[in-house]
């Protein structure tokens, strides 16, 4: 019989692992100002697509704005990766994030207008993914300069709770924001989080390359693909996560499959749904900090991913599609936390910022072509159609790719040779060491 001690030790043992909080004055800075960022960020999500379903009543309408922002994304991706590794990522990060904030405040005064114009919104949806395309590469990258290296998987999960808690807050919020007090307000919270951000972005330390700065380049671009492309642990972690999201992220058809569930009202917790999930597992994830066969979380979490959406689809009760997205969520987090730990144990410094870039697009590209597929297929077959039959390519894919590519099964971070050739860089020295 357990004692109560055992069972409270077990229950702690649970509890987010908190070690990159007390390691690391960046970390902590970026923590908060990630927390505040998603907030807005997360408003703007659910008001733009609903402002643009508002102007037009077309599903495809609202799927078009994946592809305004896919190309943006593919080139500013890239590029933004090969800055990060030639130019001070604290000041990237500054400018874009100020960049944001501009934006965002474009959305505000259209939607002030007595009469609102569609086009500035498509524009400003390009702007957003050119301008996020530069700055996630150099934050990215960021991580493993300030946080040591046996507390990443901890820092990827404290990092996913903070995105969930933004992304759960933003929007419930936004559908009531919306709903009661039009967009312009959605987007003036917006306007004010990016504000906050940047003040907070201006208390990071320096982060100069790791090496003499080179002007991005693509010599230097190819050089990050074909490291990339020799690693099939690597390569299996962008597959995966590409094909889950192109197949089953199916966000941006929402506002339709709420009203043909009859439940209009259900909106802003459907976009939540994920999150919450998410959130549940980030909050029982001290486990994680242990685990070494992260490849494992990759594609058992985008499997549970596909098979949740795949439900979400077939089920007419909206309460047991809240359900299924949240369980959706949790399952995407623990694939994150695969991905985001194999990249930062495995990427030596010199790439990491290039790596970044290509990793912005194993995640990014995936979800704007999903965005794409969904709003295209719905108009064809129907919201939920478009819904249940991407769950399924989804699981097919995944246990595809996961037959194609073994070493993602078997990586081990205690004998993967690119995890210990890091592991020794830490060590030796070699890398900046953690702020504070």
């Amino acid at each position: 019989m357990t004692s109560r001690p055992q069972l409270a030790a077990r229950l702690a043992a649970l509890l987010p692992d908190l070690s990159p909080w007390r390691s690391s004055a960046d970390f902590r800075l970026l923590w908060v100002q990630g927390l505040v960022t998603f907030f807005g960020s997360s408003m703007a999500l659910i008001a733009l697509p609903l402002q643009i379903k508002h102007l037009t009543g077309s599903p495809l309408a609202v799927g078009a704005m994946g592809a305004v922002e896919l190309v943006p994304l593919v080139v500013f991706g890239l590029y933004g990766g090969a800055l990060a590794d030639s130019a001070d990522r604290r000041k990237v990060i500054l400018t874009t994030e100020a960049g944001l904030g501009l934006l965002a405040l474009v959305l505000l005064v259209n939607a002030a207008l007595p009469g609102p114009m569609l086009w500035p919104l498509y524009v400003v949806a390009g702007g957003v993914s050119a301008l996020a395309g530069l700055q996630r590469p150099a934050l990215d990258s960021l991580m493993a300069r300030i946080v040591p290296h046996d507390q990443l998987t901890a820092a990827a999960a404290l990092n996913s709770l903070r995105w969930q808690a933004g992304a759960i807050m933003g929007p419930a919020l936004a559908g009531l924001v919306v709903a009661y007090a039009g967009h312009a307000t959605a987007y003036a919270v917006t306007v004010v989080t990016f504000a906050v951000s940047v003040l907070l972005c201006r208390r990071l330390a320096p982060a100069p390359p790791a090496e003499k700065g080179q002007k991005p380049s693509l010599r230097g671009i190819a050089e990050g693909a074909r490291y990339a492309w020799s690693r099939p642990v690597l390569l299996g972690t962008y597959a995966i996560d590409m094909a889950a999201m192109f197949f089953a992220f199916p966000n941006t058809i929402f506002p339709f499959l709420s009203d043909e569930l009859d439940a209009e009202w259900s909106l802003g917790l459907m976009y939540a749904a994920g999150s919450v999930g998410s959130l549940l597992l980030g909050l029982t994830s001290g486990w994680t900090s242990r685990v070494r066969r992260h490849g494992l979380f990759v594609v058992f979490g985008a499997a549970v991913w596909g098979l949740a959406i795949a439900a979400a689809g077939w089920f007419g009760n909206v309460w047991l599609v809240l359900v299924c997205l949240a369980v959706a969520g949790a399952g995407d987090m623990l694939s994150g936390l695969g991905r985001s730990t194999i990249w930062n144990q495995t990427i030596p410094e010199e790439l990491r910022g290039r790596l970044a870039g290509i990793e912005v697009l194993s995640y990014s590209v995936g979800p704007q072509l999903g965005q794409v597929r969904a709003g295209g297929m719905a108009g064809w077959t129907g919201t939920r159609t478009a819904v249940w039959s991407g769950g399924v390519a989804c699981i097919a894919s995944v246990a595809l790719l996961a037959a194609a590519l073994p070493k993602l099964l078997t990586y081990d971070s205690e004998t993967d040779a690119d995890a210990l050739r890091r592991r020794a860089q830490r060590e030796e020295g070699l890398e900046a060491a953690p702020a504070g």
